[in-house]
């Protein structure tokens, strides 16, 4: 293990290297460098963050209403200062004062306190020395989070988050510290105390952040940022070593290779998507093969574009007239001369833009 994870570092280094030399291009340079990507255009935006004049804005969590597709609620970090949770009109229904959160994920029909509920997930980075989980309720008729509390993730500062249920229905969170730890953390919210146990653990060489599991296959996608997109296994009893799918190569990823999205199709299929910070697009790997499909970038329409994205979320499904096969979210880190903000692009647009089989 140790001849791996030193092996690992060398190679995170060393991309690293290049990443760095890479990001002292001007961007027109690094998008000419880059692969071609497909234009669409977003169909709505959120309100600004809170949060003016800085890096706030940071990564979004679906929650589908099945029920009624166009009540679904988005809940978005300012990652200075707490959570938003909008409408799919971006209007704030809600904001939630709990700091310094950077990602957040959610997962519907857990169990809290004794009933079903929405769980909503947050990286908490308040203290940057112990990485911690802050627990959330969310209330779908109201758009209000309740705190839960939070759960001890390790050592360091709380980068990434993301959620998988596994076969005996408890909630893991896997929690992605920055630099590069990864640690797996089951826990229990179904009494009035929540509470959490530390798994597992596992790493990649450098700063890392973005995540998403396909519970289909257990299977955790985690983007190294100067490096590129890797595979773990996620099960809680599953190997610990990382497996390779794309480097941040300038050409299909191009650095800082950060939030990952999914679109699951059938038993496997479907598609794992990665932002290209450092040119402004997004990434597509076939599943279950993980091969390159292409790339797409959100541009100015009668809404404005998004540029240096950190976070991203796709929901297939309906989601009302306005997002028709399902809702993809990017961060927005430009936003003109307002505050930062999340664009909304219905998932039809990108398969019609990249011929994708849906």
């Amino acid at each position: 293990m140790t001849v791996r994870l030193s092996a690992l570092a060398l190679l995170g280094s060393t991309l690293a290297l290049g990443a760095c030399a890479e990001r002292e291009l001007p961007i027109e340079v690094r998008i000419a460098n880059a692969d071609p990507a497909m234009s669409v255009t977003a169909r709505g935006e959120t309100e600004p963050v809170g949060t003016n004049n800085a890096d706030a804005a940071d990564d979004p969590a679906i929650w589908r209403n099945a029920a009624n597709p166009a009540a679904s609620l988005i809940v978005g970090t300012d990652k200075k200062a707490g959570l938003h949770v909008y409408g799919l009109d971006g209007r704030s229904r809600h904001f939630l004062d709990a700091g310094q959160v950077n990602n957040v994920d959610l997962r519907d029909n857990v169990t809290i306190n004794g009933a079903p509920g929405i769980l909503v997930v947050a990286s908490d980075r308040n203290d940057p020395r112990q990485a911690k989980l802050a627990l959330f309720r969310l209330d779908p008729a109201t758009a209000q989070l309740t705190s839960l509390g939070t759960v001890p993730a390790g050592a360091g500062e709380a980068y990434g988050v993301c959620l998988a249920q596994q076969d005996d229905g408890r909630v893991h969170a896997f929690i992605v510290v920055k630099d590069g730890t990864i640690n797996q953390i089951a826990l229990d919210t179904a009494g009035t105390t929540v509470s959490g146990q530390t798994v597992r653990s596992m790493k990649l060489g450098t700063q890392s952040e973005g995540c998403v599991v396909d519970e289909r296959t257990d299977t955790l996608y985690v983007a190294e940022e100067d490096v590129g997109l890797w595979r773990f296994d996620a099960k809680a009893d599953g190997a610990t070593v990382p497996h390779k799918i794309a480097a941040a190569d300038g050409k299909a990823i191009v650095a800082d290779a950060e939030g990952v999205a999914l679109a699951p199709i059938g038993a496997n299929g479907g598609y794992v998507i990665v932002s290209s910070q450092g040119d402004n697009a997004y990434t597509l790997y076939s599943l279950p093969d993980e091969r390159y499909v292409g790339r797409f970038r959100i541009v100015d329409g009668a809404i404005g574009g998004a540029e240096e994205t950190d976070g991203i979320e796709l929901a297939l499904g309906d989601f009302g007239a306005q997002f028709p096969g399902g809702l993809f979210i990017a961060q927005d880190g430009e936003n003109g001369a307002a505050a930062q903000n999340f664009k909304l692009v219905a998932w039809a647009d990108i398969v019609a833009a990249m011929k994708l089989a849906d």
